[in-house]
């Protein structure tokens, strides 16, 4: 039986090593947005920044919400992929207590279980700051993105998000920009 654990934690820590976003320990509880208001996050975001995940492969990212019903955002998101197409999916985003209104959980398939979305930092006219963690025993499998309301973010911006994350214990220098040229992005407008 022991030997058995031992090779469980070497397997868990060889994947810990190589998994995009899975890190050793409990998920950090940073600290999000103070007074969110959904009706004012609603509309088009562009993606500036992302820890890299397995299921965004595309660039040109944007995330698209909507008001649903009281407590329930629709979710758009879209990408382009490197053969041309557009990838898109559709979700909801759902408000899991009312006096934490910042603390949402987002789902795209009806069979699998939602996810923390946490808005940590919003001016809700020019930048968002994204984060979600999921605990898996002993390690943490951690999303972070950066949004804006344009294709670009000033820099200043972007690094003032970096230390809102950096003080949450993220490395942010995981973090990968999306690439969103008005020219390559085009395919993504028609």
């Amino acid at each position: 039986m022991k030997a058995m654990q031992v090779i469980s934690l070497t397997v868990l820590s060889v994947l810990a090593a190589s998994a995009q976003g899975l890190k050793f320990g409990r998920c950090p509880k940073p600290a999000v947005q103070v007074n969110f208001d959904a009706s004012r996050y609603i509309g088009k975001w562009y993606e500036i920044q992302k820890l890299p995940t397995a299921f965004q492969k595309g660039e040109c990212g944007t995330a698209t919400y909507s008001a649903k019903s009281p407590g329930v955002i629709g979710v758009f998101n879209q990408e382009l992929l490197d053969d041309g197409t557009v990838n898109g999916i559709v979700g909801s985003a759902k408000v899991k207590n009312p006096a934490e209104p910042a603390k949402l959980e987002v789902s795209f398939f009806e069979d699998s279980p939602p996810g923390p979305y946490w808005v940590l930092s919003t001016d809700y006219e020019g930048h968002s700051l994204v984060y979600g963690c999921t605990d898996f025993g002993l390690f943490r499998m951690e999303f972070a993105w950066i949004l804006s309301r344009e294709p670009t973010l000033p820099e200043e911006t972007v690094e003032e998000l970096h230390s809102i994350l950096s003080s949450a214990g993220v490395n942010v220098d995981k973090l990968v920009p999306t690439n969103q040229d008005e020219t390559y992005c085009s395919p993504m407008n028609q």
